[in-house]
């Protein structure tokens, strides 16, 4: 019987990071509440001095919303630290003047811009509950038309006060089988999404750390490009996570707080 595959190291910490990736929804808050001691904890991070992004692949909500949101929880967060898959997606439309079909939730609408009437490419986001039959047998027949399908993001689901939601990877999924296509994906945990930022910073991946509680779009991105990562008991993770077969974090703390002392030495 053949042995199963190693598990592949995690990148090691570095002694002394020189900035920080965290995600946002999970990490530093869940809904409308803010994680226990996240904002305490964020505080002690800035004081620090160490440089900070904040990644999200949440596509219902536009940017300038998810700051009203976390600085209403006491999480002093600016616009122009915040990634956004959304935002992302917006560039690569631009650099690459498409003009797409877009599938979206309407909150993110004006961000994107309209769909164009003869679209060259079907763009997906979380729609949410306006990913109806209609909507998305709109963008079936356009993928089988030979447009490319380009999705903010894929995740599997994400936590809400009352449970697990479902997220976009499962539309994403549903479109690719249906039209037998692959989508490409712009946010967590496609490579450029992790190297932008830390571009931004003028920082190489060995010297930075992220902070996630999603350990293959959070932890196993940022692994996959030598982003270190630490991952969070809070939001999505669930104790499998723990032991899981394929993707081991640098280190598994209980929440953002635990995650700050580690970094900083205390």
């Amino acid at each position: 019987m053949a042995e199963p595959d190693p598990v592949p190291l995690a990148p090691p910490l570095p002694q002394k990071p020189r900035a920080v990736l965290i995600d946002l929804a999970g990490v530093l808050h869940v809904g409308d509440h803010p994680v226990p001691g996240a904002a305490a904890a964020l505080q002690r991070l800035r004081a620090s001095g160490l440089p900070l992004r904040f990644l999200t692949n949440t596509t219902r909500s536009p940017r300038q919303a998810l700051v009203q949101l976390l600085q209403s929880m006491g999480l002093a967060v600016a616009p122009e630290e915040i990634q956004t898959a959304v935002r992302a997606t917006a560039q690569l439309v631009r650099q690459r003047g498409l003009h797409p079909h877009y599938l979206v939730h309407p909150a993110i609408a004006e961000e994107v811009g309209p769909s164009h009437p003869e679209p060259d490419a079907v763009v997906l986001g979380d729609a949410g509950e306006h990913f109806t039959f209609d909507a998305l047998n709109r963008a079936f027949r356009l993928l089988q038309a030979g447009c490319p399908l380009i999705a903010m993001a894929r995740n599997r689901y994400f936590q809400e006060p009352d449970g697990l939601t479902l997220d976009l990877g499962a539309f994403v999924a549903a479109l690719e089988y249906g039209a037998g296509v692959r989508a490409e994906v712009v946010g967590k945990p496609a490579a450029p999404f992790f190297l932008g930022a830390l571009a931004e910073l003028g920082v190489v991946p060995g010297e930075a750390v992220l902070i996630g509680d999603d350990l293959r779009d959070d932890i196993g991105g940022a692994q996959a490009v030598g982003i270190p990562g630490v991952l969070v008991r809070t939001g999505k993770f669930r104790p499998a996570d723990e032991s899981a077969g394929d993707i081991r974090a640098a280190r598994v703390v209980d929440d953002f707080a635990a995650a700050v002392a580690l970094l900083l030495g205390h």
